[in-house]
């Protein structure tokens, strides 16, 4: 069966994460833009771009390409713990933000248990 990414939560979800962390690099110093930033911005890109990729494929398929969207996710969350570290990023946005992930986390482990 092939899924029809946009109508996906876990997608629209992915989407919000990657322009959340867009608006966040805008914040972040001038000599961090080919290290950490450019990191982050990679990374959330991946999560829903690999649920995109994903969908046109077979269930078993889309299956690993989620693995890589969640493994992304994980990558992210990471990334945004040092970020705070270093003081790009406060408390309250690396809370609201490491909510968001983990809601995606849950979600798109239950959607990935669906498919098989």
């Amino acid at each position: 069966m092939r899924h029809n990414y946009k109508n996906l939560k876990i997608w629209q979800l992915g989407i919000e994460i990657a322009n959340d962390v867009s608006d966040i690099l805008l914040e972040f110093p001038k000599h961090e833009r080919y290290d950490l930033s450019s990191q982050l911005g990679r990374c959330s890109v991946s999560i829903p771009s690999n649920i995109a990729e994903g969908s046109s494929r077979t269930d078993k398929s889309f299956s690993h390409f989620i693995d890589i969207s969640l493994g992304s996710s994980f990558e992210l969350n990471t990334q945004l713990i040092v970020a705070k570290h270093r003081k790009y990023i406060n408390e309250q946005t690396f809370n609201q933000l490491e909510k968001k992930v983990e809601e995606f986390q849950r979600m798109t482990m239950g959607f990935q248990n669906g498919l098989k």
